[in-house]
């Protein structure tokens, strides 16, 4: 058994999202997300595949987005609140990390563990963004789940799709924790009798 990190597993205790339509500027400067950036891709990567790409989105970005949101929702002929829902995120966006899972062609590492590795990058930069102090959430919204919106915004193709939209910025208010999952209810020891 290697040394317990107890610095490590109390932040992981501590751990939790704030609400993105809450954060506020100050956001990292472009020299630290680049280093938040560098501790996040330490993920797990089965066959250095690297199955995943990221686009950083600064505030200019959003108004654009936010737009694309409204022109979609026409299409689709969503009602208010759904325009809403779609836009909020962008309306309100300061800076956040595109995560896009890129999975390649491959006999040897199966299509579902490289779409866990995006799912784990996400985890990764949340984590190491609130470990820096920031404020971060993971969210994604219906539009970064919709094949058109997501090719128009943020040029995805064939089997690519948003695996998490993580906002970063300066939490106004620190929340409360919320409930935690019942350990004897989600976990099961063993596989039981035959």
């Amino acid at each position: 058994m290697t040394d317990k990190n107890t610095a490590a597993l109390d932040f992981l205790a501590t751990r939790l999202s704030q609400p993105a339509k809450m954060f506020r500027p100050p956001v990292p400067s472009r020299d630290e997300l680049t280093a938040m950036l560098q501790l996040a891709l330490r993920v797990p990567d089965h066959g250095k595949l690297e199955p995943w790409r990221l686009i950083v989105l600064e505030r200019s970005d959003f108004t654009r987005l936010a737009d694309l949101v409204e022109a979609r929702a026409k299409e689709l002929g969503a009602d208010a609140e759904k325009l809403e829902k779609g836009r909020g995120q962008y309306d309100r966006g300061h800076l956040a990390v595109v995560v896009i899972s890129a999975p390649k062609a491959s006999d040897k590492i199966p299509l579902e563990e490289q779409v866990l590795s995006a799912g784990a990058l996400c985890m990764s930069l949340l984590s190491v963004a609130t470990a820096s102090g920031w404020g971060a959430n993971w969210l994604s919204g219906w539009p970064a789940h919709d094949a058109v919106f997501r090719a128009r915004a943020f040029g995805c193709e064939g089997a690519e799709t948003v695996a998490g939209i993580i906002h970063i910025g300066t939490a106004a208010h620190v929340f409360p924790d919320r409930p935690r999952p019942d350990l004897a209810r989600v976990v099961q020891w063993g596989l039981g009798p035959k």
